[in-house]
């Protein structure tokens, strides 16, 4: 049987979302220990130490996957740096966790699963929103026939942010070759809990826009926009039922998520006020039968294995997250997400701008 002690995991990375996000989480399951932290500077890796009292800090990422003392490396740093980390914790023989997107670019994230694979060691994704409690809610209403056949699936996804003027934290979200802009990070969240709760896509045709042409950033300089901040997407999925995706950024009223689910016997609609950094869980409304108002549908108990917290949304959907990795380390299986899937939602993506480019419909083959 796998080893039942405590995951003692090393934090790549200490920026807001790993602050907010993954030190509460972790704290939150008594899987894990956070023993080691690492920053490009030192000294704000010791500060961060001290803050949370983690014992070792590192100024150097290569320490911290070298460390004997950890079992599981966390890439919590920008989504360029992320490649180089995680394929140094793999050589260092460590399971790894990284953020979504994997890497910049599918060809080096399909290397780092095959070199994962190949030297043996556990992996997981920061696709966390497909592992929350609300999201196998809608999952389990599907496959329980809720609405009965699905005839229709719609999705808008829109934030604040990603419009003309990027603050000094997403300043190196800029450059279109460090792939963190609308469709790779708010599509890749949201597309990968919607397709697998709804189905997998058979066919698509898309329009990927830039729809901001300068960027000003937060030192005030002007740069011509080189990604894209206004994403549509529609289709079919594998199970005969139509898909319509909309992402967009810079929105400056009413941002926030709204799915609404069409079937033979019933609706659903999924909302939250905000895309990311969410307090409150999706709110899942469903009708069933004909001419009928919505009732809420709570989410049941059942779809949460954490401990009683009143930690954030999105941060508990990130415990689900590390919560599920520690139930596979012992007992085997997959209940989380691992480096397949990121690989899978880079492919995804490149088919987007491929229909998007050549303006035609892109035939999916469905995975054996």
């Amino acid at each position: 049987m796998a080893e039942e002690r405590r995951i003692r995991i090393g934090l790549v990375g200490v920026g807001n979302w790993a602050r907010y996000g993954h030190v509460p989480a972790l704290r939150l399951l008594p899987e894990y220990d956070i023993v080691a932290v690492s920053s490009r500077s030192l000294e704000k890796a010791r500060e961060i130490g001290k803050t949370y009292d983690i014992p070792r800090s590192y100024g150097d990422m290569h320490q911290l996957v070298n460390d004997a003392e950890v079992d599981l490396v966390a890439v919590l740093s920008p989504a360029p740096e992320h490649a180089l980390a995680v394929k140094a914790a793999i050589l260092a023989g460590k399971d790894v966790y990284c953020e979504w997107p994997l890497t910049t670019n599918t060809k080096d994230s399909e290397e780092l699963l095959q070199l994962a694979e190949q030297r043996g060691v556990r992996h997981l994704v920061g696709l966390q929103r497909t592992v929350g409690s609300s999201s196998l809610h809608l999952h389990e209403l599907l496959s329980e026939g809720y609405v009965g056949q699905l005839r229709s699936v719609r999705m808008h996804v829109s934030m604040a942010g990603f419009g003309p003027v990027r603050s000094a934290s997403l300043d190196w979200t800029i450059p279109a070759k460090n792939f963190s802009h609308v469709l790779s990070i708010y599509g890749g969240h949201f597309m990968d809990m919607l397709f697998n709760a709804a189905g997998q896509p058979a066919t698509m045709t898309s329009l990927v826009r830039t729809q901001f042409p300068k960027l000003i950033s937060s030192t005030g300089e002007s740069f011509p926009n080189e990604t894209p901040d206004g994403v549509m997407v529609m289709g079919t999925l594998q199970n005969g039922a139509m898909f319509q995706i909309q992402l967009e950024g810079g929105k400056r009223n009413q941002t926030g998520l709204q799915i609404d689910l069409t079937g033979t016997d019933g609706d659903l609609q999924i909302t939250n006020e905000k895309a990311f950094v969410t307090k409150h869980n999706d709110l899942i409304r469903g009708a069933q039968g004909e001419g009928q108002t919505w009732r809420e549908l709570p989410t049941p108990n059942h779809l949460s294995l954490l401990p009683p917290t009143e930690l954030d949304a999105s941060v508990q959907d990130l415990a689900h997250l590390y919560e599920a990795f520690a139930r596979d380390r012992v007992h085997g299986g997959k209940t989380g997400r691992d480096f397949s899937d990121a690989v899978a939602m880079h492919t995804m993506i490149d088919m987007i701008y491929q229909a998007s480019s050549s303006e035609t419909t892109v035939v999916i083959k469905e995975q054996s």
